[in-house]
């Protein structure tokens, strides 16, 4: 058996780093959330404006709630 410094075998020491690198890569550059952390609440308005979007509500509607807000 081949060994590094008399206690690393070859290549080993570079597999920890690869490893490493790869699940700090994962972990910081992955677009998915995070389970566990707590989303931000949605303002009353971005939640007026989605359901204006979507149709839920009319034009008259929109304006007389966003007039309120």
């Amino acid at each position: 058996m081949i060994m590094y410094e008399g206690y690393h075998f070859i290549g080993m020491h570079l597999a920890w780093w690869v490893f490493w690198a790869t699940l700090i890569f994962w972990v910081f550059v992955t677009p998915y959330p995070i389970p566990g952390l707590r989303s931000k609440a949605k303002t009353p308005l971005e939640l007026l404006k989605k359901k204006y979007a979507s149709g839920k509500i009319n034009k008259e509607e929109y304006l007389e709630k966003m007039h309120l807000l």
